[in-house]
């Protein structure tokens, strides 16, 4: 470690440049057991006897048995600690070890869903010092079970792309291009392909999958976040002291001012600015809840507070401007909180509460809270939960959610110990640090958090809590959104408002809406199936008419035609009609809605070596201005230069004559 990095870029020297020697506890154990690596630990050595047993391996030498017990480890800790596998950031980096982990075991014949049965050894080596991992064991087991299953379908879709690449080939070589989509796009291995490659007597271009390969790289450094760019929050030292528990006015002096992140001494009308006060009742945003807005008077002076946001560890800076006279530091200001915001902030802050512990409740102890944006108007709600959350589910929880606040149960706050807020039954995260004392919020014995937040005093006064929203964000991710109080109550109006103009336009009663919806879709799927019956009688009296247009070319009966009209699945039923009348043949057919061109091409399996449907559809969709593929016997393209149509099918019977001369 030698510079450091400020937030311009500039890299400046460390006053004592230091080296990290590596030497861990896993290195030192090595020593004590006389060991000459890690592996030969008598915790890597149990760990590489069970993975030996799980992949059927005689040779306890082999290097994959060190890499799926190491891989074992990362990945349950990373389960552990909140990381899912996904395709972006720390979920991204944990798919790729479980994967390679996972291919180290197809290396050694194992075929079959394995990793996660290691779980069960792993806890046992560390489930004493790591109790965390113990508690969390089934979740752990069940997240790289649904993982392992996943990669078996990728493995599965990555091998039809392969197959449709290596049918498609002229010569032996298999491009770079496709090794690498197999990889990035697909996650599917180059050694695997590789091994496929052998099995076939082929080779693999990796000149051009390592170039694939950099231009990946340059784009990711093109994209890198990591230089100057910081946040501009001034890391300010000192403290606040924030009165906002108790108080939502009160008097302060002005300590600092900052415009455009220089300190001044004084503020004119209309000057954007930030000001640090010795104390203050203005939340400051953090733990999810937003900063809190107001005003700064000092006599016929004021001070609009737009927002509040910490600076450094302690500093509370209010973002606003002068609106009225000016300040000046050392100024004495009064302080007032926007009161009907904070009330409105502090129901839905409680409400995350009382969610979270529902959700514990009704799905199960593994919900653990993922993220949280508590807003005057709405409150957001992320959390662990690897499925979708039934209409059923979602109905309990905000039932639940609704009973605790009508038993008005009070919140009570208490400043303890970490230790004693843990006994008490207060939910911590895995590896988060907490200081000497942390503030304990209960509502009864329902819900018991470490948080430092602002809330009600009793949660009758959150009034009414309604979920608008549930769904994935990332993958065993969810999001709950809701509203409280008089935004519950405006959303709910909202809803009966819709209903009753619904139930206008089907003219009928509001609570006959259901029925009258389902009489209209009754109706319109029995219309559909009419649509579909006539457009099926069109597609067979069509295709018998169009058979007498088919010209032969070289042994082959070829057909270009445009349907005025036709849907893509009536060209499609169409196609294949053609093809059972026509014999070895050679078709394409049009339809043009709008501007849009459709295209299918049929090729019969008996001529598919002279030609290929892909590039049949292709030859006429180059020239309305598309492309598309497909199989060797079906494919399909589009376009939008329908003016261009009529030469582009005239022109198929003299390209299927240059394919097969």
């Amino acid at each position: 470690m030698q510079y450091d990095r400020d937030k311009n870029g500039k890299l400046n020297p460390l006053p004592k440049p230091s080296v990290d020697t590596g030497m861990g506890l896993e290195r030192l154990a090595a020593i004590m057991q006389n060991g000459h690596s890690n592996y030969d630990i008598d915790l890597f050595q149990n760990l590489i006897a069970a993975v030996a047993k799980e992949t059927n391996c005689k040779d306890k030498d082999n290097n994959s048995l060190k890499v799926i017990a190491d891989h074992i480890r990362s990945c349950s800790f990373l389960i552990v600690d909140g990381v899912l596998p996904s395709n972006e950031g720390r979920g991204y980096v944990l798919r790729r070890i479980i994967r390679r982990a996972i291919r180290h075991g197809h290396n050694l014949g194992q075929k079959d869903a394995f990793f996660y049965k290691l779980v069960k050894p792993l806890v046992k080596e560390m489930g004493e010092a790591y109790p965390e991992l113990k508690q969390a064991q089934a979740k752990v087991e069940k997240a790289l079970h649904q993982e392992e299953e996943r990669f078996a379908e990728t493995l599965e879709k990555g091998m039809a792309i392969l197959e449709d690449a290596i049918s498609n080939m002229k010569g032996k070589e298999i491009s770079g291009e496709i090794v690498f989509k197999l990889y990035d796009t697909y996650g599917f291995p180059a050694d695997l392909t590789n091994d496929i490659a052998r099995e076939r007597e082929l080779t693999l271009d990796m000149v051009g999958f390592d170039k694939e390969m950099q231009a990946q790289r340059e784009r990711a450094r093109a994209a890198s976040t990591f230089g100057g760019h910081y946040e501009e929050a001034l890391d300010i030292e000192g403290e606040t002291t924030f009165t906002g528990y108790e108080y939502l006015e009160g008097q302060s002096k002005i300590k600092a001012i900052y415009v455009e992140g220089k300190e001044v001494d004084a503020l004119v009308k209309n000057q954007p600015a930030m000001l640090v006060l010795e104390e203050t009742p203005f939340y400051a945003e953090s733990g999810g809840q937003i900063g809190d807005t107001g005003t700064l008077t000092c006599g016929k002076s004021k001070f609009e507070v737009k927002d509040t946001q910490k600076q450094g560890a302690a500093v509370f800076g209010h973002y606003g401007e002068v609106v009225e006279g000016s300040l000046k530091v050392g100024d004495t200001v009064t302080t007032h909180v926007d009161n009907e915001r904070r009330q409105a902030i502090k129901a839905n802050h409680s409400a995350t509460h009382l969610l979270h512990a529902a959700l514990r409740t009704i799905l199960g102890e593994h919900v653990t809270q993922k993220g949280s944006q508590v807003q005057a108007e709405r409150l957001r709600f992320d959390f662990s939960h690897s499925e979708a959350i039934t209409a059923e589910q979602l109905k309990e929880i905000e039932h639940l959610v609704n009973q605790h606040i009508r038993l008005n149960h009070l919140v009570d706050t208490n400043i303890m110990k970490p230790e004693e807020a843990k006994a008490a039954g207060a939910m911590a995260l895995f590896g988060e640090k907490y200081g000497d004392e942390v503030r304990v919020l209960s509502m009864s014995e329902f819900s018991v958090e470490l948080c430092g937040g602002t809330h009600v005093t009793h949660t009758g006064d959150i009034g009414l809590f309604k979920i608008t929203s549930e769904g994935g964000v990332a993958a065993g991710i969810r999001r709950i959104e809701a509203v409280t109080a008089e935004y519950a109550m405006e959303w709910m109006d909202q809803g009966e408002n819709q209903l009753a103009e619904i139930a206008g336009m089907l003219k009928g009663k509001r609570d006959d809406v259901a029925n009258r919806v389902n009489q209209l879709m009754d109706k319109t799927r029995s219309l559909e199936k009419e649509l579909e019956q006539l457009k099926a009688k069109l597609a067979s009296s069509q295709g018998s008419d169009l058979t007498s247009q088919a010209v032969e070319v070289n042994g082959i009966k070829v057909l270009a035609a445009n349907l005025e009209g036709a849907d893509v699945k009536t060209l499609r039923d169409t196609l294949d009609q053609l093809k059972n009348k026509l014999g070895t043949s050679a078709i394409v057919l049009a339809a043009v809605n709008g501007k849009k061109v459709s295209l299918v091409a049929g090729v019969s399996k008996d001529a598919t070596d002279k030609i290929k449907a892909g590039d049949l559809v292709n030859s006429v969709a180059s020239q309305v201005g598309g492309k598309g593929g497909g199989r060797p016997d079906m494919a399909q393209a589009g376009g939008d230069k329908p003016e261009n149509l009529p030469a582009a099918l005239k022109g198929v019977a003299d390209w299927v004559l240059g394919q097969t001369t």
